[in-house]
């Protein structure tokens, strides 16, 4: 297991001493280990952008698709047709363009970018002992750098407003006052995820489509299993973490604002509500009735108003 988490580490070596490159390029302008961290995200975001597009137009076609889908539920019932349901979906979905899974493609894409700032982040609060003293040895940023003079002077400390980003929720704090801010971080970090799926459900709920009970169950999911990965984190992740997810807020929002991501604009038709039987019923009832009199009735009468006018 050492082995393999050695070989892992050795791959993604190059990529966390460019993640610190640029985090130190950064605080070189703006010496401010938070706004340096933002400004990173603001970086990874430029570059995920593209897939968050297309996972929106991917939730999209799969509200589209729903009508489908529960034809294909109604025709292929039973255990014994789930194969063969499960193959026509498939090819619904390839036939669209649309895939059933769009709706967590920025969170997968996310894990890698987690995984290297928390690297990153662990490197850059990295001591040593020399005797009975420790001693800061920041990795991954230039040793030239002001970034590392810094962390080197604060013994490893990621100080920000008088927190230090490398703690978490339930690390040793000097107080229980202390800790309040952490636990701010992770608060707003999930309000923040719930938000952008709340602002998801609106949108379909306005132009009257249903959201597919796939992505409804991830959505209600997710952010429960994020809220415990965000206090066993350090703070420094999860301010990642907040500004990227406002980040994607602010794109849905221009997304739907352009009318990129509207269902109705993309020729998807508003589902239909069924009445209820008894409103049903009395539709039927107010219909007018057809004549119950018959044709040659009909000619007999008009023949003797005739004869009464002579």
């Amino acid at each position: 297991m050492k082995s393999f988490s050695h070989s892992v580490g050795s791959l993604f070596q190059p990529i966390f001493h460019l993640f610190g490159w640029i985090l130190a390029f950064f605080y070189r302008f703006v010496p401010n280990y938070g706004v340096a961290i933002i400004l990173l995200t603001v970086v990874i975001m430029g570059a995920l952008t593209p897939f968050t597009i297309k996972s929106t137009k991917s939730m999209q076609a799969m509200t589209r698709l729903q009508p489908e889908i529960k034809k294909l539920q109604q025709k292929y019932k039973g255990p014994e047709n789930r194969q063969l349901l499960n193959e026509e979906m498939m090819k619904l979905y390839k036939e669209e363009g649309a895939n059933p899974l769009g709706g967590c493609l920025p969170v997968l894409l996310q894990a890698p970018f987690l995984f290297i700032l928390y690297s990153v982040i662990k490197g850059l609060a990295n001591v040593v002992h020399h005797g009975k003293t420790l001693v800061a040895q920041p990795r991954y940023i230039p040793q030239s750098s002001t970034m590392y003079h810094n962390l080197v002077a604060s013994h490893g400390q990621i100080k920000v407003f008088g927190m230090d980003l490398n703690l978490k929720v339930f690390s040793a704090h000097s107080s229980w006052l202390a800790q309040i801010p952490f636990i701010a971080f992770v608060a707003v970090a999930v309000g923040l995820q719930y938000f952008q799926m709340a602002q998801l459900n609106n949108r379909s709920r306005k132009t009257g489509q249903a959201m597919p009970a796939q992505q409804q169950m991830i959505q209600r999911f997710m952010p429960i299993f994020f809220a415990y990965f965000y206090i066993i984190i350090p703070a420094a992740v999860v301010l990642y973490m907040i500004v990227s997810t406002g980040i994607r807020i602010i794109t849905q929002d221009l997304m739907f604002r352009a009318g990129i991501s509207n269902p109705q604009k993309n020729g998807v038709k508003p589902v239909e509500k069924e009445l209820p039987a008894a409103a049903q019923s009395k539709e039927k009832k107010d219909e007018p009735k057809p004549s119950t009199i018959k044709p040659q009735a009909q000619s007999r009468s008009k023949t003797k108003r005739k004869r009464k006018e002579r």
